[in-house]
């Protein structure tokens, strides 16, 4: 299937490891030009070692308007933009205070908006653009263990499709991504962590991870980074020119709703 990417300049924000990068990669294996993002030199230059030849990365920390500048005046233009950049953390309600929910909106929802703010123009001067959030399962069903992260999630499922309203009918789309729980290198550190702590092997940790912290997950397992590259790649292709506004779940089935 030709998702008619060939040549497109995208930008993966975020992307020097786990879902980010898988989306880089396969952005890049469908003939996109493709940029990869991180906040430090030694980890975007491993990254584009995985990468095909002609990967271009960029060293800028998108939480923060000085480092979006340096993005902007390396990369003037845009036919792609997945705003993949984010954090999370397990920590309880009451321990979260007013610094960490600033740095949350900062990453996962601020920097996605600023970097948009920057692109969109041009997509819509030249009546073609595929901008993706990368949200949650999570800005749906609120994780009691990490608020701050679902309202943020929920923020950038907002924020795409009041965007998307911004541009209607100028060929440009602008959707958000749901994935559940994915076994990306942070999910890997908490699996790795708990089976310290309990004595266990991980592999075991690993089969009851989703079952014990996600128990509506219809598949029942952690699903993997290029299950989830594969839809953004999708949503990011000619082909996904009648998806708009839209988030889209590759959940695993962990939200509980026919539609």
């Amino acid at each position: 299937m030709d998702l008619g990417l060939n040549g497109k300049r995208a930008l993966v924000t975020g992307s020097t490891t786990g879902i980010g990068l898988a989306i880089a990669k396969r952005l890049a294996s469908e003939g996109a030009s493709v940029w990869i993002n991180g906040r430090a030199q030694s980890r975007v230059d491993a990254a584009l070692g995985e990468m095909t030849a002609g990967t271009k990365g960029v060293v800028a920390d998108l939480a923060t308007a000085e480092g979006a500048a340096k993005l902007f005046a390396e990369l003037p233009a845009l036919d792609i933009l997945v705003n993949n950049l984010g954090i999370f953390e397990n920590k309880p309600f009451l321990e979260i205070d007013d610094s960490e929910w600033r740095r949350f909106f900062e990453v996962n929802v601020i920097s996605g908006a600023r970097v948009t703010r920057h692109y969109l123009p041009g997509m819509v001067e030249r009546k073609w653009g595929r901008i993706l959030f990368l949200s949650s399962e999570s800005g749906v069903q609120i994780p009691d263990e990490m608020v701050h992260y679902g309202v943020t999630k929920a923020a950038d499922i907002a924020l795409a499709r009041g965007i998307a309203e911004t541009v209607k009918g100028t060929g440009v789309t602008v959707n958000s991504l749901l994935p559940g729980p994915t076994m990306t290198e942070g999910v890997r550190g908490v699996i790795a962590g708990m089976a310290r702590d309990s004595g266990r092997p991980a592999e075991e940790i690993e089969r009851e991870f989703v079952p014990l912290v996600r128990p509506t997950s219809l598949n029942q397992r952690l699903a993997s980074v290029e299950e989830v590259s594969a839809m953004a790649a999708y949503l990011c292709s000619e082909l996904a020119s009648a998806t708009n506004g839209a988030p889209i779940r590759v959940d695993g089935g962990v939200v509980k709703s026919a539609y």
